[in-house]
């Protein structure tokens, strides 16, 4: 009979033997309420049925989904950009991929790149790409030169802030002010505070020359002057960290990161030839914390930066008067004891090594002797007369 359908129920539950459940009576010429207990026994049945099927369901979704990739089929649709950032790894860029929902999974991408050999030509710089497309799919379109938008500018090594905003503003139609007015927060711009302390007891200037590194930078689009600044200042912290500059400069030349800095920015703008850069450091590093006579500079770059700085045309040293090569008024006067208030350029990263590591020598002279820009190095003041005949000689100077 329905009456005695057993659902699990102990003895305990029941009650005694053969008595009825407590709350159901007999129906006079009946079997005592067996429809009520038939409706309650089917929907537990259903209750029961469904909460294993979901769970069923809902581990089998999850199980799935581990031995299988969840990815999108086909080529996508839509247009959407995405910019992949400089040493961004294959999961970086699935990353960026998956938040733009042009891939499904980061998996789908990384599986998808390491089955292709070609997947580590894929560069940095900004994608046409389409929506939901499969991670093979995304592959392929990232390595189809036609899809990648080229927006690209090279900075020249050497180059002052000022100019550079010149560059960028003719690239981008970003007005100068912009990127004047950016520059103001150094610290803003991703500089970290610790750059700005000296160990020569000068008062510390915070300014943006020196960190913005010289290299090719692909623009995004929609970029502004404060990105792009910004995208400059972490490729200088990535090349100099790589390079454990500040490290080095303070254990092994016993000055801070920024004065070693400043010296860069003196041989990049002074040295002629790149194999000179080592030396040109070597000479300002002797003149500053050595045995020069006024321990200062005589460097005319200094004065051509003070003339850009203050809005005057720059002028070769054989232009300049005598008033601005003597002039101890000008922060950047070549007679200023010491160093200079801050880089007078962004070197790049060969002037970087030189004052990193520059090379053994007790020079405190240099001039160019050849059309090539190679400079010869002189201890006394008596040597470098005999280079500056032979640069005569050579008709360089």
């Amino acid at each position: 009979m329905i009456d005695d359908l057993d659902l699990g129920f102990d003895d305990a539950e029941r009650g005694e033997k053969g008595r009825h459940r407590r709350g159901f009576r007999k129906r006079k010429g009946g079997s005592g309420g067996g429809r009520g207990k038939t409706f309650l026994a089917l929907l537990m049945a259903l209750v029961l049925l469904g909460a294993i099927g979901g769970g069923a369901f809902y581990g089998f979704d999850r199980i799935q989904n581990y031995f299988v990739t969840p990815d999108y089929d086909g080529a996508g649709a839509g247009e959407i950009t995405v910019e992949i950032k400089n040493g961004a790894l294959l999961a970086d860029m699935a990353d960026a991929l998956v938040a733009a929902d042009v891939v499904k999974s980061q998996k789908a991408f990384v599986e998808a790149a390491e089955a292709n050999a070609r997947s580590k030509n894929i560069q940095p710089g900004t994608y046409k790409l389409r929506k939901q497309m499969s991670g093979a799919s995304a592959v392929t379109a990232m390595l189809d030169l036609k899809n990648k938008i080229v927006n690209g500018l090279t900075i020249p090594e050497g180059r002052t802030s000022m100019n550079i905003y010149k560059l960028l503003s003719e690239k981008t139609k970003i007005p100068v002010k912009d990127f004047q007015a950016a520059a103001k927060d150094p610290e803003g711009l991703g500089v970290p505070e610790w750059w700005f302390k000296r160990d020569d007891g000068k008062k510390v200037v915070k300014s943006i020359e020196g960190f913005l590194y010289p290299d090719t930078y692909e623009i995004p689009p929609k970029a502004t002057a404060e990105s792009i600044l910004k995208l400059m200042v972490d490729n200088f912290l990535a090349v100099t960290g790589e390079m454990k500059f500040a490290d080095r400069v303070q254990k092994e030349r016993k000055v801070s990161p920024y004065e070693a800095l400043i010296v860069a920015s003196l041989a990049q703008a002074e040295a002629g030839n790149k194999d000179d850069l080592g030396k040109v450091a070597r000479v300002a590093y002797n003149r500053v914390y050595g045995e020069f006579p006024c321990n200062c500079l005589e460097m005319d770059v200094t004065v051509n930066y003070w003339l850009e700085l203050t809005g005057k045309p720059t002028k070769t040293s054989a232009e300049m008067n005598q008033s601005e090569l003597l002039d101890t008024t000008s922060p950047y006067s070549r007679k200023l004891r010491g160093l200079i208030p801050t880089p007078i350029n962004n070197p790049g990263k060969q002037a970087l090594e030189g004052a990193m590591d520059p090379p053994a020598g007790k020079w405190l002279y240099f001039v160019a002797i050849d059309k090539q820009g190679h400079s010869a190095f002189a201890e006394t003041y008596e040597d470098q007369k005999r280079n500056e005949a032979k640069a005569k000689e050579a008709g360089v100077i």
